[in-house]
């Protein structure tokens, strides 16, 4: 099978992930953003069953996704633990509706299968604004019965985890290739959450590639699969754009 484009860290394959996937190995995470089948564009159509082709290459997968389309597709996750969700505040509303109140915001929820302590996971933590107050150290004794993730140690460096409500602006520019777009910001948070330094991450619904930007921005490598070649050929001129992206959206 031949790749559409290849280099030292993206691969990216033209063609359904359904056909791919079987001849693909192993990966430290999915992180995807699978069509909702909430639009009128003509690829815009849920493809049923996905999650269940992605079962024998990874353990761990962040998945984008509004709240209509995992409650209409609740089964498709079935195999799946959840662990956390993550809201994507994107500043901009997207539906048409005049009735209800307007949505700028996108789920982005991660899922796993086996043992917790087997699935990698770093998360990312912010410096705090003024003087930390290093050194100190805090506990919370007693049975893990008294609390679903039991007792911890933690010494305060003035670093806190990252908050899971992620401001990032939509791409108001009309540049983007596509026009669901993710922004390589949240992508690059996800991927160190859920990749070590120099691991492989798979993105079945390549869209834009904005996987493969926030991957190789964070040190990591990722395959790519995406059926629709003029996506393809734009995914291939942006990486050819270089590594630092500073907007938060290329």
């Amino acid at each position: 099978m031949k790749p559409y484009f290849s280099d030292q860290d993206v691969t990216l394959y033209l063609g359904d992930a359904a056909e791919i996937l079987p001849m693909l190995g192993t990966f430290d995470a999915v992180v995807t953003d699978p069509p909702y089948g909430e639009t009128a564009l003509n690829w815009d159509v849920y493809p049923i069953g996905w999650p269940e082709l992605v079962t024998g290459h990874t353990s761990s997968m962040w998945c984008f996704g509004s709240m209509r389309m995992f409650l209409d597709h609740f089964d498709d996750f079935a195999g799946w633990r959840m662990s956390q969700d993550v809201v994507w505040n994107k500043g901009l509303g997207t539906s048409p509706a005049t009735d209800r109140f307007r949505r700028v915001h996108e789920h982005v929820l991660h899922f796993y299968r086996g043992h917790w302590r087997d699935i990698h996971h770093d998360t990312p933590r912010i410096q705090l604004m003024g003087r930390a107050r290093g050194g100190r150290t805090s506990s919370r004794p007693g049975p893990s019965t008294h609390s679903v993730y039991g007792p911890s140690t933690w010494q305060d460096t003035g670093r806190r985890l990252v908050e899971s409500v992620l401001y990032a602006p939509k791409d108001r520019t009309g540049t983007s290739s596509n026009p669901t777009q993710k922004p390589v910001g949240v992508l690059e948070l996800l991927i160190a959450y859920s990749v070590p330094p120099g691991g492989i991450v798979l993105d079945p619904f390549a869209g834009s590639g904005s996987t493969a930007v926030a991957a190789r921005n964070s040190g990591r490598r990722a395959v790519l699969i995406e059926k629709r070649e003029q996506q393809c050929d734009a995914i291939v001129q942006r990486l050819a754009q270089g590594i630092l992206h500073l907007d938060g959206q290329r």
